[in-house]
């Protein structure tokens, strides 16, 4: 069954709605048929994709921290879902250096909450979690990693996110195998496109600079990241959580990988050239000055294991995901419709895989 005909009508749970990857998934299932309960934190000031996209005019948006057990079980249980999509996290690097508690107790006590709350509702049969490619031990080999690797994170956002998935693994076992239901985690790399605005990420930190006439400071130019279109991962996602759906939860595996073509890993400074281009800049970065915090200088994925058994594969090659990025914040500053702007790119998006 095709995305459109088993999305149609299923209603859905989304937590992390007003974030980057969570705003382009509710705007890609509206545009599905799907019926959508989404809970979030506020929108993070100035600028978010989920105001750009407004208004939401079939949304069931609720803001909602699922730190508070009691409110996310009461929404989970009046709403009554088929599927639950859980991306809400505090998903930076550097924020969790500065915050830890917030990082722990968001991703791993948010996420003991929601399937606490899913525990007592009937009507769900699938549950993904989106973790991270940040959770495996990483030694710094050279390996792309797959499934069946340690589990592992240094800094406290990846080590966050690899409990996630312990935590998942136990709830699997000791509570939802036996109540038929599906629960399992994707685990993707470093996302790009239109509309992230967040702190220290690359995009978004090269738009503030283009828009101050300055090149944008990298903090580590040569590390290499697994670099995706974001509905890359969310295209995953939406097939995985449907073959989970069709097939239960003992027919797949209980994690995937959902990465770019090995041909698109690339280091940090390639991209920020590489969007130089897309804006026409010679000189679009230079060397943060200064000591940073600890993170990987290598991190690949394989995600042969999405292909063989969900067919799944990446549709667009890096270049055509910088200049769908570049495009759309090109859109953005000239003051296109950005709603229609952002599900003209998923209609392109699903017309590839047609």
């Amino acid at each position: 069954m095709g995305l459109n005909q088993f999305w149609k009508g299923r209603r859905v749970f989304v937590t992390g709605h007003t974030g980057f990857k969570g705003a382009w998934l509710c705007l890609w299932l509206e545009r599905l048929g799907a019926a959508v309960r989404a809970v979030a934190l506020v929108p993070e000031p100035p600028v978010s994709l989920y105001d750009s996209v407004a208004p939401w005019p079939n949304a069931d948006h609720h803001i909602l921290d699922i730190r508070d057990a009691a409110a996310l079980a009461d929404d989970v249980r009046t709403f009554q879902p088929d599927i639950v999509l859980h991306l809400a996290a505090q998903a930076l690097v550097r924020r969790s250096y500065a915050d830890p508690v917030e990082t722990f107790s968001t991703n791993i006590l948010g996420t003991v909450n929601l399937l606490e709350a899913v525990r007592d509702v009937s009507s769900v049969r699938t549950v993904l979690v989106v973790t991270s490619d940040k959770v495996y031990a990483n030694a710094g080999q050279g390996r792309p990693f797959v499934e069946g690797d340690p589990l592992g994170g240094t800094d406290p956002y990846s080590s966050s996110k690899a409990c996630a998935e312990l935590i998942c693994a136990s709830y699997r076992k000791s509570y939802f195998q036996s109540a038929s239901v599906a629960l399992a985690t994707a685990r993707a790399g470093n996302v790009i496109g239109g509309g992230d605005w967040a702190k220290d990420r690359l995009v978004p930190d090269f738009i503030r600079a283009l828009s101050a006439g300055k090149p944008v400071e990298l903090r580590y130019p040569d590390a290499v990241r697994p670099w995706q279109h974001v509905l890359e991962p969310l295209g995953g996602y939406l097939r995985y959580a449907q073959a989970l759906t069709e097939q239960g939860g003992d027919a797949l595996p209980a994690a995937l990988n959902i990465g770019p073509d090995p041909r698109d890993f690339a280091r940090v400074a390639e991209l920020a050239e590489e969007l130089g281009a897309a804006f026409g800049i010679d000189a679009s970065w230079r060397q943060a000055p200064g000591e940073w915090e600890v993170e990987a200088s290598l991190l690949t994925l394989d995600s042969t294991l999405a292909a063989e058994t969900l067919g799944w594969r990446p549709r667009l090659a890096r270049a055509q995901a910088m200049d769908w990025t570049a495009a759309w914040y090109r859109a953005e500053r000239e003051g296109a419709d950005m709603r229609r702007f952002t599900l003209d790119q998923i209609a392109a998006y699903e017309d590839l895989g047609r």
